[in-house]
């Protein structure tokens, strides 16, 4: 039940972090505390692998990666791949693959910083790039509508026609649209490749599931973009303090305007209530996400987020041979839904910027009738997440695991019946939030296929 996973990704960002260290610390051992949620985690690879089990095989998909991160950036859980002991290939990193209709957000973004609006009127009908014309899904046209419409029915058509009304008068207007729509996904936290295509306003451009939901966090934070990052707190083996997340790390920077975070937020709250995605619809808690689904359905997406989290969910065949027409509709947004719905107890409902917090849904017949009855309401009491370990806990217990390593050590040193043996730090002295970063030799480079 280890979540291998999360541990790969963050021993890989603590291999990098240690070179930037000063030349003065000389520690081959660090106590290092995590950002992972392992009620959530647990429940993104109980979700999965149960989603998988009973309809994998209806839809022909295989594999499946998710990345859930609060707005801060931190990654609360990750599942990259089915199966770890089968494949330690981390899909939710490493894999790029197709977004779909997922991307399309960015293009909206740019479009309402450029002179755009949400009830801006654009003509779904048809347009072409050369010989290349994009079909809608309905292989169909529905005029005049609304970019909130536009988003909500994921038309295809209005986001190429949006890139070339975003070039202007430039000699090549679609390639100039393009060009700024890159801009901000580099500058939302995009780090994929993103050539140069006519069809990338629409997502034929790879990117990978954590990029994807943390460019994401800038919508519901006010426009301000955030790093993906697994390491909160670095401590030596002794318990002395070497770096820290909120101290040391990267800050928050200010990716698109507030009115246009605020904006799409809007837009793309209509995307789950009345949209592609209603099966990510969750009972008192403002959402907003984009569905995606790529050319022969090789790819299904939703990334979605709240004002606590935002997550990624992603299902397909290493491959890339076609499921059977999965949608960003189905599994996606089902897995997004019943994984958030674990994230979020426990902790303060916050608003999203632009929506609000939202509307509840309406009570079910049974609560209609029993409230008419006048039975009394039953309080929700599902448990929530394990508490944070504040400083002082995460202080008393780098002293605790001092002191039972000195006791080992003297231990030793009086033993008559065999040698002493030198004594480690343990890398079991945290709970779930905590992992240990040992030596090179002692912990080698995760594998990838």
């Amino acid at each position: 039940n280890s979540p291998n996973y999360y541990l790969d990704y963050a021993f890989e960002e603590m291999r990098k972090l240690v070179d930037t260290f000063p030349k003065s610390y000389t520690e081959r051992v660090f106590v290092v505390r995590t950002a992972i949620d392992m009620n959530v985690q647990r429940a993104a690879e109980t979700t999965v692998e149960n989603q998988l089990r009973q309809f994998g095989r209806d839809y022909h998909a295989t594999q499946a990666a998710v990345a859930v991160a609060d707005l801060d950036g931190g990654v609360r859980a990750m599942v990259g791949g089915r199966d770890y002991g089968a494949s330690q290939f981390n899909r939710a990193t490493d894999a790029y693959r197709q977004p779909g209709s997922s991307f399309k957000p960015y293009v909206y973004a740019t479009a309402l910083m450029n002179g755009f609006k949400p009830s801006s009127i654009v003509v779904d009908g048809p347009v072409c790039i050369g010989n290349w014309c994009p079909q809608n899904y309905s292989h169909s046209y529905s005029g005049a509508m609304t970019l909130t419409q536009a988003i909500t029915r994921s038309v295809n058509v209005i986001p190429v026609k949006l890139s070339i009304a975003l070039g202007g008068k430039s000699p090549n207007p679609a390639k100039a649209g393009r060009v700024k729509i890159t801009e901000t996904a580099r500058r939302m936290g995009i780090k994929a490749p993103l050539p140069d295509t006519p069809s990338m306003p629409i997502g034929s451009d790879e990117v990978t599931v954590l990029e994807h939901a943390v460019a994401y966090a800038t919508f519901p934070n006010k426009g301000k973009a955030v790093t993906p990052h697994a390491v909160l707190e670095v401590r030596t083996g002794a318990g002395d303090p070497v770096w820290r997340w909120d101290r040391d790390g990267k800050k928050p920077v200010q990716a698109i305007p507030v009115s246009v975070a605020s904006d799409m937020a809007e837009m793309m709250s209509h995307v789950v209530s009345e949209g592609t995605a209603r099966r990510a619809i969750m009972d008192g808690i403002p959402t907003a996400g984009k569905t995606g689904t790529t050319n022969a359905y090789r790819d299904a997406w939703f990334v979605g987020y709240t004002g606590n989290f935002t997550c990624a969910v992603w299902y397909g065949n290493d491959d890339y041979s076609p499921t059977n027409r999965m949608t960003g509709g189905s599994l996606p947004a089902q897995t997004w839904h019943d994984i958030m719905v674990v994230a979020h107890q426990g902790v303060e409902i916050k608003e999203i910027p632009g929506i609000g917090m939202g509307q509840k849904l309406p009570p079910t017949p049974q609560a209609q009738a029993a409230a008419a009855a006048g039975a009394p309401k039953i309080i929700d009491t599902k448990p929530g997440p394990p508490p944070v370990l504040t400083k002082r806990g995460a202080d008393i217990l780098v002293r605790i695991e001092k002191q039972l390593d000195d006791a080992s050590k003297a231990t030793a040193k009086t033993s008559a019946t065999e040698p002493p043996k030198p004594a480690r730090s343990s890398s079991v002295a945290f709970p779930d939030s905590f992992a240990a970063a040992t030596d090179d030799k002692a912990a080698p480079a995760p594998r990838k296929n």
